[in-house]
């Protein structure tokens, strides 16, 4: 090939190798990059942290199936006036968010960090009727009292797109530049683990979620032996991405270099042979609909054990799939439910309660 053949086919990789750069920098890595800017955000000191990206999961035909399934329901007062005086529909301007959960004593609070499409002076106007309002370096600061609770919510636009907000007493503790030390950075590890989910969430253990979830199970499933197993775990994440119309989680409970993975491996799939043949008891085809069984199989069949060793650390990971059998299953379910009895008030939606 030729000096001047070579120069231009050079030359012609520059400019796609730079409109690739470009692309990626204007339209794909806007939404990454907004993605690690709010988890940035969030408190080292949390229990957990949830994120969801709602502008990948409305283009997911995973959402519309969720969609159907979700039991409808008809939005308060409350609501219906905020959404008026507004004009901010939270299933469709909100793009992303991310909540800590911090647990102090016995009180649990909240800080969450969300990107969308807000009006500023309308949600700010909105906020002056019956809330306050006050500069604290150089930041408004709204404090509204919630509906049926001694509680507040304050809230601030850290820009015109992003809103940051609390249950707590002081907003301002949320606020300063996160610090880089290896608090912080054990976050950073488990959030690009999960770059390339739109949902999730990550548990930093403080040996309760075993129990918890001991205390969750069905009492088939129960299994004192797993508890223990999970509580010596120091991390839980569980992920969900969209593939077409199902939803693939996955489970990762991460440990010391010591910890019993292979132990908690085994027990996870002695869990899930004995669900399956519990499904195929003669009994329990009996209890159950052919529908609802074959969904749980088919979630069962779809799950898979694996262990990763990460030199600092063990897992075990678990993975298995929502798919559109499932949520009919649950949503039937859900329909079989007997309704809330008269006598008994359905807490409104804007409560929180701790």
């Amino acid at each position: 090939m030729s000096k001047k053949r070579i120069a231009g086919a050079a030359a012609t990789l520059v400019v796609i190798v730079a409109s690739l750069f470009y692309g990626y920098q204007r339209w794909g890595g806007s939404g990454f990059d907004s993605r690690n800017d709010l988890l940035a955000h969030m408190p080292v000191t949390a229990s957990g942290v949830l994120f969801i990206d709602l502008v990948a999961f409305r283009r997911s035909p995973f959402l519309s199936e969720l969609y159907k399934w979700a039991p409808q329901t008809t939005a308060d007062a409350d609501y219906k006036q905020f959404l008026q005086a507004t004009g901010f529909n939270y299933e469709r301007d909100l793009n992303r968010v991310s909540i800590a959960i911090l647990t102090r004593d016995q009180d649990t609070m909240l800080f969450a960090v969300a990107d969308g499409r807000f009006d500023r002076k309308k949600i700010s106007a909105y906020a002056l009727q019956s809330g306050t309002q006050e500069n604290r370096s150089g930041r408004e600061i709204f404090s509204v009292p919630l509906s049926g609770s001694s509680r507040r919510i304050t809230f601030t636009f850290l820009r015109d797109n992003r809103i940051a907000l609390t249950n707590a007493v002081n907003l301002d503790q949320f606020l300063s530049p996160p610090q880089v030390d290896t608090d912080t950075e054990a976050w950073r590890e488990r959030f690009r683990r999960l770059a390339g989910s739109p949902l999730f969430a990550v548990v930093r253990q403080d040996g309760a979620v075993g129990a918890a979830l001991s205390a969750q199970a069905p009492g088939g499933l129960r299994s004192p032996q797993l508890s223990a197993l999970i509580d010596q775990l120091q991390w839980i994440t569980v992920a969900g991405k969209p593939d077409a119309d199902r939803l693939r989680i996955v489970i990762e409970g991460e440990g010391a270099p010591d910890a019993p993975t292979r132990e908690l491996s085994d027990v996870i799939n002695g869990l899930l042979v004995l669900a399956q043949a519990g499904l195929s008891e003669p009994k329990m085809r009996q209890q159950l609909q052919s529908g609802v069984r074959e969904a749980y199989l088919e979630i069962l069949k779809s799950a898979d054990v694996s262990q990763i060793d990460r030199g600092q650390t063990k897992s075990v990971r678990l993975i298995f799939d929502l798919t559109p059998r499932f949520l009919e299953a649950a949503r039937a379910a859900v329909a079989a439910a007997p309704a809330t009895p008269p006598n008994k008030s359905v807490p409104s939606r804007g409560a929180i309660r701790n």
